[in-house]
């Protein structure tokens, strides 16, 4: 048994295995920022709907 190269394998296998979840952990922190992003945008665009003359037409005289 070459204990050397197996200590070398599982060394590898750690440093790949802690990569994927840095970067499992970024992409949730991005779904996660893109999620709160696409609610504010639904909240803005449901006050439209509810209201949609407020704000489209204003006096002006002159």
């Amino acid at each position: 048994m070459d204990i050397p190269a197996l200590s070398m394998a599982l060394s590898q296998n750690k440093v790949l295995n802690d990569f994927g979840v840095a970067m499992l952990s970024k992409s949730l922190d991005n779904l996660q920022d893109m999620g709160e992003a696409m609610v504010e945008t639904m909240d803005a665009s449901m006050e439209l709907s509810v209201n949609p003359n407020l704000g489209a037409n204003f006096d002006i005289r002159i």
